[in-house]
């Protein structure tokens, strides 16, 4: 009874009619998936032929050979949709702190409500302050009137010394009390702006339109100067930030429309613009960091949420492009080996650029013309010789062109 044999299994070494190359068209054309040996089934199978082959035949060296398919480098012009995930954040986002100390005398806010630029929030004594006001005016008023006592002083001293009745040193020393006054006064007055501020400051207000996302103080606590009395966000517009890889960062521009998607409208599209892009490159994830802005006037987007921004397609043209069964992951990279005329393969570590549909673009590493391996290549070594098979099929998609449907047609024959 005889059995069909795939390409990619050695053929019976002790066959009386030798090993048999499988011909394109037939069953024994048909590819099927290589099977792997362990290393204890490979002595087994070693002492058995050892054991079998009594009758002197000899095995054909180019049998041994790894099996291989291999499907050549095409040059395309790719269409890529950028996309690129990442985080709605607000564009304002402030904790409001106590500028003075004192109690908390009267809360104006809600948690959640919308506040406008300028609105009060919550009131540290104001009371204390005015009185503190009232004490520096009166302060000033204090040293004006010693400014205005002593100017007299230092008039009279001058009529005094033109007329010889009054010493020089005398009208010296009140030349300097009118200065040492003038000094008091503009201290006085410095005081008074500061108590002035101070009640402006007893008052906390919004510092943008927004709303108020929580407060941490209660009513009659005392706080001191720095501590957290309120927090507040801006929601309308809001900001979306994500990152895009280094390859599309060309198709990125100031002023671009972009879709963006959240989870909890999964059928809906928000139009945003893009108004932020880094001028570098991060060298840890080579990826370039961009903003753009989303209205949101139906206050439907919050911060934090997960997005998907979608900047539309970027056209590459003239890129070479392989089967993604070609690349291999190693820990130098991404991996292909290349078939030269003699039928060796040749490891080349690549850079890939898009995916699309079971084909990668190569940015570097490989041309027009190089072979690259797609099958049963996954164990070579470098400069390994190989056994080269492609079957008839396979070899019109080649000749017409259509590396996708070559690579679909080793699929499902492997």
């Amino acid at each position: 009874m005889t059995q069909s044999m795939s390409p990619f299994m050695s053929p019976s070494i002790c066959s009386s009619r030798g090993p048999q190359l499988p011909l394109a068209g037939s069953s024994r054309a048909r590819l099927k998936r290589p099977l792997l040996l362990s290393t204890t089934a490979a002595l087994a199978l070693a002492l058995t032929l050892a054991l079998g082959c009594s009758d002197g035949q000899a095995v054909a060296p180019e049998m041994k050979l790894p099996l291989v398919s291999a499907m050549p480098v095409t040059i395309e012009d790719l269409e890529d949709r950028v996309t690129a995930v990442g985080e709605l954040v607000a564009p304002q986002h402030a904790e409001l702190s106590a500028e003075v100390d004192g109690r908390v005398t009267e809360l104006m806010l809600v948690e959640g409500q919308s506040v406008t630029a300028g609105d009060p929030l919550l009131e540290l004594d104001p009371a204390k302050r005015r009185l503190e006001l009232a004490a520096a005016r009166a302060h000033v008023s204090e040293a004006a009137a010693s400014v205005e006592n002593v100017r007299r002083q230092v008039s009279r001293q001058r009529e005094l010394q033109a007329r010889n009745i009054s010493s020089q040193s005398a009208l010296d020393d009140s030349e300097t009390e009118l200065r040492l006054a003038h000094a008091k006064l503009a201290a006085a007055k410095a005081d008074l702006g500061v108590e002035s501020r101070a009640l402006e400051e007893a008052t906390v207000r919004a510092t943008f339109d927004g709303m108020v996302v929580r407060r941490m103080v209660s009513l009659g606590e005392y706080v001191q100067v720095g501590r957290s009395l309120v927090e507040i966000v801006s929601l309308n517009p809001i900001e979306v930030e994500f990152r895009v890889a280094e390859i599309d960062s060309s198709f990125v521009r100031l002023g671009q429309e972009v879709a963006v998607h959240v989870a909890p409208y999964p059928d809906r599209s928000f139009g945003a613009k893009v108004t932020v892009i880094s001028p570098t490159i991060d060298p840890n994830t080579r990826t370039l960091r961009v903003k753009a802005v989303v209205d949101n006037a139906e206050g439907l987007l919050r911060p934090g949420l997960f997005a998907r921004a979608d900047l539309g397609l970027s056209v590459h043209e003239g890129v070479a492009v392989v089967p993604s069964s070609a690349v291999l992951q190693r820990v130098d990279g991404s991996v292909v080996f290349v078939l030269d005329g003699t039928n060796r393969a040749t490891r080349r570590v690549v850079q890939l650029g898009s995916f699309q549909e079971g084909r990668v673009e190569v940015t570097k590493g490989l041309q027009a013309g190089d072979r690259v391996l797609v099958r049963g290549h996954a164990d070579l070594l470098d400069g390994q010789q190989v056994r080269l098979y492609v079957p008839d099929d396979v070899a019109e998609d080649v000749e017409e062109g259509n590396t996708a449907a070559s690579a679909a047609h080793l699929d499902s024959l492997l």
